[in-house]
């Protein structure tokens, strides 16, 4: 996929993904541009689905909106709050972690530098990202297993990891798509360009896709 392939790539991305709900990160920052919510429903969207995210960061957010209000409850309280997203227990037990980080080196406030989101517990580069860019509006590229997969297979990418890939997209990916391509990639790769037989014959990026690595379609 050349340059300009991408640009009209994106341009239909733009179209097509109106037919699907906004990822659950996406939503909870649409509703509020508090960068504490947007990372607390980050980290408990790690290996969960967004329904299920969705409605534990609404009954956790139901008791604490600060990292003072966190912290202040139990773990067990926090446990029952986000089950059953996936590791609640060890979510639990980060989160309360977190807020006291944050308390102790931030007086409380989520920073808005990705180094320093980094070295915060349970923090990695896709929650980072996701937080400087739509917490912040700074400029980001969030990588997750979507992104990593899609821009590998229409051969934009040659990498073995989301890290990698992030590394290379910050190089090659134009900066005007840097935050909007996380928003695009996550429902395409849930509905359409899935991890196993994509429905290619529906894909209107068919004609600029090289389709490494897929080996069997819809």
């Amino acid at each position: 996929m050349t340059q300009d392939d991408l640009h009209q790539a994106i341009a239909v991305l733009k179209r097509d993904v109106r037919q699907w709900r906004v990822p659950v990160v996406g939503m909870i920052a649409s509703e509020t541009r508090d960068p504490f919510r947007i990372l607390v429903s980050c980290l408990l969207s790690l290996r969960t689905k967004d329904a299920t995210t969705a409605s534990a960061s609404s009954r956790l957010f139901a008791r604490a909106t600060t990292p003072e209000g966190l912290a202040a409850l139990p773990v067990s309280t926090i446990e029952r709050s986000i089950y059953p997203v996936g590791f609640y227990r060890t979510k639990a037990r980060s989160l309360k972690a977190l807020c006291r980080d944050l308390l102790r080196r931030y007086r409380g406030r989520v920073p808005d530098d990705l180094d320093e989101l980094l070295t915060l517990p349970g923090v990695g580069r896709k929650t980072a990202n996701l937080v400087v860019t739509l917490g912040f509006g700074k400029p980001g590229i969030c990588v997750d297993t979507h992104v990593h997969r899609i821009t590998n297979r229409w051969g934009y990418v040659r990498t073995q990891t989301p890290d990698a890939t992030e590394q290379v997209l910050r190089r090659k990916l134009p900066r005007p798509y840097w935050i909007v391509l996380n928003d695009l990639l996550v429902p395409y790769g849930q509905h359409r360009c899935t991890p196993v037989s994509p429905f290619c014959s529906e894909c209107r990026l068919y004609s600029w896709c090289r389709r490494v690595g897929v080996t069997r379609s819809r």
